[in-house]
């Protein structure tokens, strides 16, 4: 049926109840007032009484017909306070009551332990490296950053000792990061500095400084990008370039030179 003013929110209901600490006598008093006996549905050792016969009642008064002894157990509904509120009762709803919006259904969002704490998945594997002491390289020429030290490595999945690369054992995309900060030594020769990344051997990104009209002693390059990666097979690394106009001095600066990645949640 039509109705004007804001969409009522579901509620769900629930009795309050009364229990008493029962003695020899007929007179107790209420925790909520009641009009009448007929408000409350009155129970001594778990029969129900009759309303009006076995007790009366009035505001917080209760006054049975006949008295209880200490050893009577005895509790009150009260029929005419009904508690509701908007929240479910604890431990009521389950994936089957979830209704999925967009692409995922509930049972993907709540994963397998049927909450909403696991929601959301990993950005792992993950990795961080840097080039410690300061690697020598050949003037004009692609060179491997030999990133030997690791900040993190969550999956052992970045070799720092013998091919300086990331090869990742779960598929999706990665978000990796990468610095190639060139140096020539005391001279004030340097011209340009390459940063490029590589996977499976071929380049796919590539960042460059070049002040060769105004050559200076050293600088850097930053790249970021996504890469699709099947999880198995294929790796990255990361490569660079020096060039210095009298050919000497050439080198990847120690721990300004460095190499990141992690796996973009889904």
């Amino acid at each position: 049926m039509p109705f004007i003013g804001n969409q009522p929110a579901l509620s769900y209901t629930s009795f309050a109840k009364q229990d008493f600490t029962t003695s020899a006598t007929t007179s107790y008093t209420l925790d909520n007032p009641v009009t009448n006996a007929n408000e409350l549905a009155l129970f001594i050792n778990f029969v129900r009484q009759e309303p009006t016969t076995a007790y009366s009642a009035s505001a917080t008064s209760l006054t049975l017909t006949s008295a209880t002894s200490a050893s009577d157990d005895m509790y009150c509904v009260y029929l005419g306070k009904a508690v509701q509120t908007v929240n479910p009762p604890n431990a009521s709803v389950g994936i089957s009551q979830l209704t999925a919006t967009g692409t995922k259904d509930a049972t993907t969002f709540l994963r397998g332990d049927n909450t909403f704490a696991s929601a959301g998945g990993t950005n792992t594997p993950a990795f961080e490296a840097y080039v410690s002491s300061n690697q020598s390289v050949s003037n004009y020429t692609s060179t491997k950053a030999q990133c030997n030290t690791e900040n993190f490595d969550t999956d052992n999945c970045y070799d720092n000792a013998t091919n300086y690369r990331f090869t990742p054992t779960t598929a999706g995309k990665y978000f990796l990061y990468c610095q190639i900060y060139g140096d020539v030594g005391n001279a004030n020769d340097w011209n340009y500095t390459i940063t490029i990344l590589r996977k499976n051997g071929a380049s796919i990104k590539s960042a460059r400084i070049d002040l060769r009209n105004s050559p200076g002693r050293e600088g850097s390059t930053f790249l970021s990008t996504v890469v699709d990666m099947n999880g198995s097979t294929d790796y990255v690394e990361l490569w660079g370039q020096v060039y210095a106009q009298d050919n000497a001095g050439m080198l990847f600066l120690n721990t300004e030179t460095y190499f990141g990645g992690y796996k973009i949640i889904e």
